[in-house]
C-alpha cells in the first residue's frame, strides 16, 4: 500500500477521536528548529484565544487486538486496514509542517501487539521529530492505558499534550462493550501523567530558586485530556458529568471532550441504530463548562437525581435559574462575583466586567447593554439602578417560554459564538 493510500485509511480511522483541541502550551524553536506552538496555521483546533490551529490527525495503526463494539477499528470488524512506520509519520509531518498545511501533530493509534508496544512507536514519533528533525510545533500523544510508566515517561517528555480516553461513565458500560478494557486501568495510566506533571512543575520551581541551576524540561505541559461517547449506553448526563467531575478533581485534567456515538457498519445489536440528538453534545459541553469556570456542582446541573438528563431545550444555566427561582433577582450593582454567575446570559467575562464597572457608577441597563450581555435572558433575573423586575414575573409559568429558544436545534447554531468564550 503506497503511503498516500495508508494516510487516507489512517486520517479517516482517526475521524471520531475529538479530543484534539490545540492550547495550553507554550514550546519556542529559538532560531534552532522547525516551528513552534504559537503559530497560526487536516484537523482545525482552537486555541483559547480563538485561534484556528491546523493539525495532522491520523492514527499510526487502524489494526487493533480489541473488540471494542462501538470501534469501527475493533479486531472483529471488517475495515481496510494500514499501518504507518514510525519513518513515514516523522516524514509525513515534516513534509506538510514545510508546506504550511499544519501546525502540529495529533497521533492516536489501534493495540498492535500489546499497549507497550503501541506506546513505545508513538513515543518515539514524538522523540524522532524533537530530538532528530527539531520540530517544535505542537505534538497531541494518546496515552495508551496499560502501558509502562517509563513509556508513558517518554512520551510526556516529548508530546505537548497526552490524553488516555476512559470512552464510557461506567464499569458496566466497559463490560458490556470494551470487555479488554477497565476504568481501573485508565485511571492508572491518567495518574501516571498527573504524577510526572506535578514532578516536572515542582522540579522546575525548585531550579528557580537554586542560582544557576539548569532549567529541568518540561512533562507534558499542555496537560491532559480524555473523551467520553456519548449515546452507546443508556448512561445518563448525571453519570456522565459525574465522572467527568470526579476526573476533574482527582486527575486534574485539563479538558474532558463529549463526543456522540455515530453507528459504524456492521454495529453490534447491543448498540443504538441511530446518533443520539447532537445537541445533547452540546449541552454536555455546556454543563462541563458551569463545571469548570462557573462553579457549579453536578448535582445542580442535573437536578439532584442520579438518572437525570439535561434538558435539550434550554441551556443548563437558564434550567438551573428556572429551577430556583428563589435565588433571584439580583442586584448586578451588589451582589457577589458567584452570584453574578449564576445569572443566565452573563458569562464570566462580563461578570467580572461588571464588578469592574461597577465601581465608579451604579450601573443601568444600557450599561449592560454596551457590554453586550444576552439582556433577553438575564432581565427578569436582574435588579440595576433603572429596572427592578416584578417578582411575579419569576413565578410565572410562561417565563420559559418569554425567554428561552423556540427551537433547541436553532439554538444549536446561535450558540456558537457565545460557546468559544463560555457566555452562558
Amino acid at each position: 500500500m503506497d503511503l498516500r493510500t495508508k494516510l487516507g485509511v489512517l486520517a479517516d480511522a482517526a475521524k471520531y477521536d475529538a479530543s484534539c483541541a490545540s492550547s495550553g502550551s507554550k514550546r519556542s524553536n529559538g532560531g534552532m528548529g522547525l516551528g513552534d506552538t504559537d503559530g497560526v496555521g487536516i484537523c482545525h483546533s482552537y486555541t483559547p484565544d480563538g485561534r484556528c490551529v491546523s493539525l495532522l490527525k491520523v492514527l499510526l495503526t487502524n489494526y487493533c487486538i480489541y473488540d471494542c463494539r462501538y470501534c469501527v477499528n475493533r479486531v472483529s470488524s471488517d475495515v481496510r486496514r494500514a499501518r504507518f512506520t514510525v519513518d513515514e509519520v516523522v516524514w509525513l509531518t515534516m513534509e506538510f509542517y514545510k508546506r504550511n498545511y499544519i501546525e502540529g501533530l495529533f497521533l492516536s493509534s489501534g493495540i498492535v501487539q500489546s499497549p507497550d508496544r503501541t506506546m513505545e512507536e508513538l513515543a518515539e514519533v514524538a522523540r524522532r521529530l524533537r530530538e532528530d528533525e527539531r520540530f517544535f510545533g505542537y505534538i497531541h500523544l494518546k496515552a495508551v492505558p496499560g502501558a509502562s510508566p517509563e513509556l508513558i515517561a517518554k512520551a510526556g517528555k516529548h508530546a505537548d499534550r497526552l490524553s488516555a480516553n476512559v470512552e464510557l461513565p461506567s464499569d458496566e458500560d466497559l463490560r458490556r462493550l470494551a470487555p479488554e478494557k477497565t476504568s481501573a486501568a485508565v485511571e492508572l495510566t491518567m495518574s501516571a501523567i498527573r504524577e510526572r506533571i506535578d514532578a516536572a512543575k515542582g522540579e522546575r520551581a525548585a531550579s528557580g530558586v537554586a542560582a544557576g541551576g539548569a532549567v529541568p524540561p518540561r512533562f507534558a505541559p499542555a496537560g491532559q485530556t480524555t473523551q467520553m461517547i456519548v449515546g452507546a449506553t443508556d448512561s445518563s448526563d448525571a453519570a456522565i458529568l459525574g465522572r467527568a467531575s470526579g476526573l476533574y478533581a482527582g486527575q486534574r485534567l485539563r479538558r474532558v471532550y463529549y463526543s456522540a456515538y455515530s453507528p459504524i457498519p456492521s454495529h453490534d445489536g447491543l448498540l443504538p441504530g441511530v446518533t443520539p440528538p447532537l445537541i445533547r453534545e452540546h449541552r454536555l459541553y455546556q454543563a462541563d463548562w458551569l463545571m469548570r469556570f462557573y462553579g457549579f456542582k453536578v448535582g445542580e446541573i442535573t437536578g439532584g437525581g442520579a438518572g437525570e438528563n439535561l434538558d435539550l431545550a434550554i441551556d443548563p444555566k437558564l434550567a438551573w435559574a428556572l429551577r430556583n427561582r428563589g435565588f433571584f433577582p439580583i442586584d448586578v450593582n451588589k451582589a457577589s462575583l458567584a452570584a453574578l454567575y449564576r445569572v443566565p446570559g452573563l458569562g464570566v467575562r462580563n461578570a467580572k466586567r461588571i464588578v469592574a464597572a461597577r465601581r465608579t457608577r451604579a450601573l443601568r441597563l444600557a450599561d449592560l447593554g454596551r457590554l453586550r450581555i444576552a439582556l433577553k435572558r438575564a432581565r427578569p433575573f436582574i435588579v440595576t439602578a433603572d429596572h427592578n423586575p416584578d417578582v411575579a414575573l419569576l413565578d410565572r409559568d410562561d417565563l420559559r417560554g418569554r425567554i428561552a429558544p423556540a427551537d433547541a436545534q436553532l439554538a444549536l447554531f446561535q450558540a456558537g459564538a457565545s460557546a468559544l468564550t463560555g457566555e452562558l
